[in-house]
């Protein structure tokens, strides 16, 4: 790792956080957080930049896997991160269902990943992040903004994030915390959720991961008098089903 600054991306193993890490590359060394090594170690060999607009490929990453499970993080875990500018939530799970149909080991899954696992994660590294005035960026959901039939157990987290943003945002005034609210994404989760659904993915209808990270990157680079407080970014195609 280099001088440059220092951010840290969960779920950067594939979708979301992938394209994060690669448009965070160009101007910050990189941990790659996530379960599978193996993926992390593919995203930390490939371009950095991939997210720009007709830039391509601007060469390697500085980044390394960061593997852990994020439900279990302690502060071994994050030994050795003494300056933090960046810290970006991406990782997530999604499980549809009605009330009636979703057992308490759903709820408490999802509330676990999505939430605890962020504030957790958070908690241990404010030192870090306090050291450089750092930033918090959640991505979030749409069902963190409205909830839906069968979507009550991951909405209920997403809305949980929101408040965790909310307060941490004061808590912490010398830190910029930014909630990202995306539409639907073309990603492996979003194939899984179609399933579920039962409805055709359609990727062509869906935000690309490339435009989420673009307006990640937007926020973290708004200049020093400016706090990016929440972004809500949809699919120009439209609603969809």
């Amino acid at each position: 790792m280099s001088a440059r600054p220092l951010a840290l991306v969960t779920g950067a193993s594939r979708g979301v956080g992938a394209a994060i890490a690669r448009a965070l590359a160009p101007s910050y060394d990189l941990l790659l957080g996530g379960r599978d090594a193996g993926a992390l170690a593919g995203v930390a060999a490939g371009p950095a930049g991939a997210a720009d607009e007709g830039t391509g490929a601007a060469g390697a990453m500085e980044a390394r896997p960061w593997p852990v499970e994020l439900t279990a993080v302690t502060e071994a875990d994050v030994a050795g991160i003494d300056r933090l500018d960046v810290l970006v939530h991406s990782a997530g799970v999604a499980t549809l269902g009605t009330i009636a149909q979703t057992p308490a080991e759903v709820w408490r899954r999802t509330l676990e990943v999505n939430v605890v696992a962020a504030v957790e994660l958070t908690r241990l590294l404010l030192p870090a992040l306090r050291v450089a005035r750092g930033h918090v960026v959640l991505i979030n959901s749409g069902a963190g903004q409205r909830a839906n039939p069968r979507w009550g157990s991951y909405a209920a987290s997403k809305f949980a994030l929101r408040a965790f943003a909310d307060a941490l945002r004061q808590e912490e005034p010398e830190l910029r915390v930014t909630s990202v609210y995306p539409g639907r994404v073309a990603t492996d989760m979003q194939r899984g959720v179609r399933a579920q659904e039962g409805a055709a993915y359609e990727p062509e209808r869906y935000l690309s991961p490339d435009s989420v990270a673009r307006v990640v990157l937007a926020a973290v680079t708004a200049s020093p008098d400016a706090h990016v407080t929440e972004i809500t970014v949809r699919p120009s195609a439209g609603p969809v089903a």
